[in-house]
């Protein structure tokens, strides 16, 4: 990594918005040509089909129709359904398709989120067969859900994932099922009848689905706990798609509260199961196999909401440079008529921050379903191992994990190590241990899923409120550019989507107190220091000197009661936990940011097409890091300034002692001075980090410059 000069004060200004060849080199696909082809056909579908039907009112209706039964058709025909599927069952894609689905949701949602949920919940109804089926039950139902090839006379079948409950259960944990299942007829040397009772609620693609994967937990002696099982709508029984959900957002997906009443053969229990002195035991509990989907899922609902941010820049950019013309005041060529609201800083800034906001959480999604790509294959194969040693169940793994976790450690320290100091022979031997890879990236998984998802989506509604804003009147309306107001009301749901936003910080609660979780956070703020030495205008000093400044806190608060002498870090106190989750989460987002941007410049060196135009978006992209770092240590600084002090009791006038009191303090006082006593660490941390801020906001100034002056095309390139 060569060193930098001190940020130029005349930087070359961004021409033109980024398009692909900057974007595939940002989120790491430049070298896949199979899903810069996804994405091409995706994209041809969102701004072709899915534009024109949202405006021409598509979303003005609750139920399921013929022009909204087109997408299927559109999706099926260019290619997105089939995505999700091996090769061997009729895909396309080898391999793990998490980045893949990531795109496809990212291209979808650009235009309607709605629309991509449509496509992806499909994904879901398959994910639990797809994760803990039978191959037998992987084979019949992916095979069922390809479509046609030419020849074929069939149509494809549509899924549908049935998780949450009715009132008044819908919205709690998913550990609690009303949905039961018990069994109905079991003739000696034959395959139990099971009957499945399952009402649902808020389900996608009922209005279409063939089949449904319900959890349902036992109503039956002779059934072990709950499972997850498979219900077609051929079933002897009741298989009621339900009344259509009246939604505010999302209207281009079909949303039903079904009902079920069927009975199905047991072999539809997925991940099938065992009979012990006369009892049905599923071989994987509902919890599991949700577990199992939602580690991966939850990426790509928060790329939707990253989509939305990047999305609304062109539009807001051609507002805010329209706003006066027309007008008698301003004539073109002037100021006024060439950059309307632009003109002003206040415009710009706003915009600055949206758009910062839409690079870092595109960069954390991204990055963390590539994480999953490549944490796929090794989970498997401790899968393997665990099956082969005898190891089944969450608790025995659990165990057998919990007691490799020192040699995870151990491999971590090793590899920070300069390679003379390193014991050579161990770290090799720790490198090629499945169960240590395995720990180590499952650790930043656990942190990283949730994280995306509560960030991207949850503060990514917040800055589409702002986006949304930055269009004035015109921002609520129909026919706005780019239909923001909708994408605004749909970042909502997608906030709530496979478990709100106290889902994700209870999770995080408990990941990221995890020892090699920490070891890795604090490995990347030498990292950061190291890009400071070479990029300071990157904001990686900002950000290192944040994530100390958390470090300590999460350190302390491990540690430490509050003033009735309690635990501050403890599972029922949220309170503590969530804050500094969310804490946690804006500096995780900043960290991708800034890793994507030095991908972007090291790899765009070797891009014809970007030899031109290279350094204006790394100057650009740059700039924007550090607005985002800046951003993500104010939130850090406030979080962890009010969790290391608030829960100590402040000073009253009767404890110190009236004389103190008399001894020149002033009455107009609210009370006696706070003592910080063994908190010098922590000041210390903390003046560092505000003057780690410096520059800031003198990049902000340098983007919004360059955001004036950047060339937008002369329409949007799908309708209004």
């Amino acid at each position: 990594m060569e060193t930098v000069k001190t940020r130029d004060k005349n930087p070359p200004l961004l021409h033109t918005l980024p398009g692909d060849d900057v974007r595939q080199i940002l989120w790491g696909f430049e070298d896949r040509y199979d899903l810069q082809m996804v994405v091409q056909s995706v994209r041809s579908v969102a701004r072709g089909i899915v534009a024109r039907l949202v405006a021409q009112g598509g979303r003005n209706s609750h139920e399921w129709n013929s022009e909204k039964a087109e997408l299927l058709r559109a999706f099926d025909e260019a290619g997105i359904t089939a995505v999700f599927m091996n090769p061997k069952y009729g895909g396309y894609i080898e391999g793990p398709k998490n980045l893949a689905l990531a795109m496809v949701a990212f291209e979808l949602s650009w235009v309607d989120a709605g629309a991509a949920t449509c496509s992806l919940a499909g994904n879901l109804a398959l994910a639990p067969i797809h994760e803990k089926g039978t191959e037998e039950q992987r084979e019949k139902y992916m095979t069922l859900c390809v479509p046609p090839k030419p020849g074929e006379n069939r149509k494809p079948w549509r899924g549908a994932f049935v998780l949450t409950e009715p009132i008044p259960y819908v919205g709690v944990d998913t550990g609690v099922l009303s949905g039961k299942v018990r069994i109905a007829e079991w003739q000696e040397g034959k395959e139990p009848i099971l009957q499945v009772e399952k009402r649902g609620r808020f389900i996608t693609n009922m209005g279409f689905a063939n089949f449904v994967t319900a959890a349902v937990d036992s109503d039956d002696p002779r059934i072990k706990g709950s499972c997850i099982v498979i219900l077609e709508n051929t079933d002897p029984g009741v298989f009621d798609p339900g009344s259509p959900t009246h939604k505010l957002v999302h209207q281009l997906s079909s949303t039903c509260d079904p009902i079920f009443s069927l009975k199905v053969p047991a072999s539809r229990i997925i991940g099938g199961f065992s009979v012990k002195d006369g009892i049905v035991i599923p071989n994987f509990p509902h919890s599991e196999v949700i577990e199992s989907v939602f580690k991966r899922t939850r990426v790509t609902v928060g790329i939707m909401t990253s989509a939305k941010l990047i999305s609304a820049i062109e539009p807001v950019i051609r507002y805010q440079r329209s706003r006066f013309r027309g007008g008698s005041s301003g004539a073109p060529g002037t100021p006024r008529y060439e950059l309307g609201l632009q003109q002003k800083e206040d415009s710009l800034h706003r915009l600055i921050d949206v758009w910062a906001t839409g690079e870092a959480s595109a960069a954390l999604g991204f990055a963390t379903a590539k994480l999953f790509d490549d944490f796929d294959p090794i989970e498997k194969k401790k899968d393997e191992i665990f099956r082969a040693r005898g190891i089944q169940g969450s608790r025995a793994q659990f165990k057998a994990l919990q007691a490799a976790e020192k040699e995870a450690l151990e491999y971590l320290e090793l590899k920070v190590k300069p390679e003379a100091e390193r014991d050579v022979k161990r770290f090799a031997e720790l490198e090629q241990d499945p169960i240590v890879r395995f720990m180590v990236m499952d650790s930043l998984a656990n942190v990283l899923c949730p994280a995306s998802k509560l960030w991207n989506t949850g503060h990514g509604a917040n800055m589409m409120r702002e986006a949304v804003s930055l269009m004035g009147g015109y921002g609520i309306t129909e026919d706005c550019p780019g239909f923001l107001a909708q994408k605004w009301m749909d970042a909502q749901l997608e906030a709530t989507y496979e478990g709100p936003e106290a889902v994700q910080r209870r999770q995080l609660s408990v990941t990221m107190a995890s020892e090699i979780f920490l070891a890795q956070f604090k490995q990347w703020i030498t990292a950061l220091r190291e890009i400071a030495y070479h990029r300071p205008g990157t904001g990686a000093c900002t950000l290192a000197s944040a994530m100390e400044l958390w470090f300590w806190t999460a350190r302390h608060l491990l540690e430490a009661k509050d003033a009735e002498g309690k635990a501050l870090y403890h599972g029922q106190r949220h309170g503590v936990t969530f804050p500094l989750a969310d804490a946690l989460c804006w500096l995780l987002a900043s960290r991708y940011q800034i890793l994507s941007v030095l991908r972007l410049e090291e790899k765009g060196k070797g891009d014809p097409s970007l030899q031109e135009g290279l350094e204006s978006f790394v100057h650009f992209f740059t700039d924007l890091c550090h607005v985002q770092a800046a951003s993500a240590a104010g939130e850090v600084a406030k979080i962890c300034g009010q969790l290391v002090f608030g829960y100590n009791r402040h000073p009253s006038w009767e404890e110190a002692g009236l004389a103190q009191a008399e001894q020149g303090c002033s009455r107009l006082k609210a009370g006696p001075c706070v003592r910080l006593e063994g908190m010098d660490s922590f000041l210390k941390l903390r003046s560092k980090l505000d003057g780690c801020l410096t520059g800031s906001r003198l990049a902000k100034d340098r983007a919004a410059v360059a955001l004036s002056k950047v060339m937008i095309p002369e329409a949007l390139d799908y309708p209004m």
